[in-house]
């Protein structure tokens, strides 16, 4: 029995999924490897007046802004083209020299260009794999592909920060090449094992991929230009794509709101930072789990209901993070900790609802040889999203602990209410689902 007819996804799908884990590998290193090295004595130079912190959050921000805005313009290339293989490539190229490029860094300014120059490779990459994925799959198996693209690319992002900060710690290192001996700083191994992830991610591509049988796109519209925010049709208000793209930007948002609370979140719940570090895994391991299942079941009984009931559990799920500190939500039953380390898993449960289901459907409502422009839209807007996050909860949490969360909640009912009432199914479901009474 083949892999198509077993796991109902596309082997080249499996194969782009595995690229998408060895980059994200190395990706996510440097998630963890970049606070270290700015704070260690490798990086000297002025900080014009900024502090360290806010330093290392641009270095680290500054990837999402820089791609998110790209992507619907390499999406669109690439529809015009016809080709999406030699813009993962390129993408890919782009990271390995980056990460060699670390190992020769020594100011905050080398940081911030190596930065935007994986940005840019970010954006070649992104909106182009997940076309791949949308091209090589069918209506039928479209939510299998999707999940189970993101669940290897979340496996990458989820093991990189395990494994990072022991790099870092195990170095020096020294090996024999030749007559020579050479020695590697714990952050020049990271940096190198950073670009290694991405040239075999290269190597996956570049042997397994083949770009599918498409007709290049013959639109002379510019990406702004065919960007629907109205529903053309006039049935609802809003295009289903971009509503899509909304509903994945509010995700984001509530996803990304915990990230740069670390230092309050273990004052709150007097905890060290391997706990906060588990509850911020929390929901990627949900993802994990959850993605190529419920992507499978979508396949089956539809996109919408699954986004529906995403949405509506994104509400609860984000708003309990902000009440655990002032409200034991398990009733002295387990500790706090816990209870938010619960929260952030079923948060995860919510978002794997979401996110794959969303880009299926998506790709259902794709026009031929416009899938990097259609499925650029999700991308982009949750990128911003994840971007957007961040910024968002160091500012408001002056006001509390639960503003942030509560901002993300809000904005996750009105993300409940545009799927319910802006978007709808394209393909009739296989099989009915034992869920009633939602808006079609």
């Amino acid at each position: 029995m083949s892999v198509r007819d077993a796991l109902g996804v596309n082997p080249q799908v499996l194969a782009l999924a595995l690229a998408r884990m060895s980059e994200s590998v190395g990706n996510s290193f440097l998630v963890v490897v970049l606070p270290l090295f700015i704070a260690s004595e490798f990086v000297t130079g002025g900080t014009f007046g900024l502090t360290e912190v806010f330093i290392t959050g641009v270095v680290l921000s500054i990837f999402g802004f820089v791609n998110s805005p790209l992507q619907p313009f390499t999406g669109r290339l690439s529809d015009r083209t016809g080709k999406r293989k030699v813009f993962v490539l390129f993408g890919l190229t782009l990271i390995a020299v980056a990460g060699v490029g670390y190992v020769f860094a020594s100011t905050y300014w080398h940081l911030i260009g190596l930065r935007v120059l994986q940005g840019v490779a970010g954006a070649f990459i992104i909106p182009t794999t997940v076309a791949l994925v949308n091209d090589l799959a069918t209506d039928e198996n479209r939510g299998g592909n999707m999940g189970t693209y993101n669940t290897f690319r979340l496996v990458g992002f989820g093991v990189g920060p395990i494994a990072a900060g022991g790099v870092v710690a195990a170095g020096p290192f020294s090996f024999s090449l030749g007559a020579e001996t050479v020695r590697l700083t714990g952050f020049d191994a990271a940096f190198y094992f950073a670009a290694s992830t991405a040239v075999l991610a290269f190597l996956l591509v570049l042997t397994l991929i083949r770009d599918p049988d498409i007709e290049p796109s013959e639109s002379d519209e510019s990406f702004l230009e065919s960007l629907a925010v109205r529903d053309p049709t006039g049935e609802q208000l809003l295009d289903p794509v971009f509503a899509l793209g909304v509903v994945s930007f509010f995700m984001a948002v509530g996803i990304a709101v915990f990230a740069t609370l670390g230092d309050i979140v273990n004052t709150e719940l007097n905890q060290g930072a391997d706990m906060f570090g588990l509850q911020f895994a929390a929901f990627v391991l949900a993802q994990i789990f959850l993605q190529a299942p419920i992507g499978r079941a979508t396949d089956f009984y539809g996109r919408k209901a699954f986004i529906l009931v995403g949405t509506v559990l994104l509400v609860p799920t984000t708003l309990a993070q902000g009440l655990v500190p002032d409200y034991s939500l398990a009733f002295g039953l387990i500790s706090d900790s816990w209870v938010m380390f619960s929260a952030r898993f079923l948060q995860g449960v919510a978002g794997a609802m979401v996110f794959a289901p969303a880009l299926a459907l998506a790709g259902d409502l794709a026009s031929e040889g416009e899938s990097g422009s259609t499925l650029s839209v999700l991308t982009m807007a949750f990128g911003f999203g994840v971007a957007a996050g961040p910024l968002l909860s160091g500012f408001l949490v002056a006001w509390g602990f639960v503003v942030p969360f509560a901002l993300a909640a809000s904005l996750a009912a009105v993300g409940v209410v545009i799927v319910a009432t802006q978007v709808s199914e394209v393909n009739s479901p296989k099989r009915a689902i034992p869920l009633v009474g939602y808006v079609t």
